[in-house]
């Protein structure tokens, strides 16, 4: 039996804990997880809720309708969803396939719920044994910079054609236009090393070295047209020292960038995360 989801976020105001819990229960509800937050300087509050849909006395296509009225009166912004679906996701990928080879791992083995991969999209060739290898859609699409605009317009019709509803920039080396980004809001994780923008270009890792810097790490974000400004969903680092080598220094980057992208994306799958203006909140 599925679940249902919602997220919400609205000014602070007494009583919304109350109001939903009880529309819930009202209903037949039985409440699985339901956590909130309360941001006092900006005054607002979130929250997300998931009960049981056995034995609940509203179909879930009248849900929404249902639940209407509350959300007016308490001047919500939300959103329903459901456990079982299934959310369309795409893959993009460069050269560097660390992160789709741990993607595919866990999808497989089922720790990325409700994740439909339709296909991974590369402006390189080198990730088509990859895609073979678990039976999904490749599709090279090269990029050069006479080209671009061209080819960010076959990747679109690619998206739109296959419905897809998350695009997963697992280390593509390519900067989105803002009217692609436009077109997935909140929708586009990407995975970089933490350096930025302190070590900017190509080769941060020997920069990193040639700095002696003591932490490395790896933040996954939400794409927005600002260059790697897009909220923060997860962030990790590995504390090193001297003794590390620039291979070691890109091994340790690499495993952070790998977990990294998963707890987002699947946070993301889970519907733990809420945006509001360039700050997440990411219930547990």
């Amino acid at each position: 039996m599925a679940n249902a989801i919602l997220l919400i976020s609205c000014p602070d105001k007494r009583g919304i804990t109350a109001a939903v819990t009880e529309f819930v229960f009202r209903r037949n509800g039985n409440i699985l997880h339901a956590a909130q937050h309360t941001d006092e300087k900006a005054g607002l509050f979130f929250m997300r809720i998931e009960w049981s849909l056995e034995g609940f006395s509203v179909p879930r296509d009248a849900i929404s309708d249902e639940f209407r009225p509350l959300a007016t009166l308490f001047s919500m912004d939300w959103d329903l969803f459901f456990s079982d679906e299934k959310v369309r996701t795409a893959i993009f990928v460069s050269r560097h396939l660390h992160c789709l080879h741990d993607l595919l791992f866990r999808h497989q083995a089922g720790q990325l719920p409700g994740c439909d991969i339709r296909g991974i999209i590369s402006n390189h060739p080198d990730a088509s044994p990859v895609a073979r290898q678990w039976g999904i859609e490749f599709l090279e699409v090269p990029v050069m910079p006479d080209t671009k605009i061209v080819a960010e317009e076959r990747q679109r019709q690619i998206l739109r054609q296959k419905g897809i509803e998350l695009v997963i920039l697992a280390r593509y080396h390519q900067i989105l236009s803002p009217e692609f980004v436009a077109e997935y809001p909140s929708r586009i994780i990407n995975i970089h090393h933490s350096f930025l923008p302190a070590f900017v270009g190509k080769n941060p890792y020997a920069q990193a070295y040639e700095k002696g810097v003591k932490i490395i790490g790896a933040t996954s974000h939400y794409v927005i047209a600002d260059l790697d400004q897009g909220p923060i969903i997860e962030q990790d680092t590995a504390r090193i020292d001297h003794r590390y080598s620039v291979e070691d220094l890109v091994e340790i980057g690499q495993d952070l960038e790998r977990v990294v992208l998963y707890r987002a994306v699947r946070w993301h799958l889970e519907r733990k995360i809420l945006c509001r203006g360039n700050k997440t909140v990411v219930f547990d």
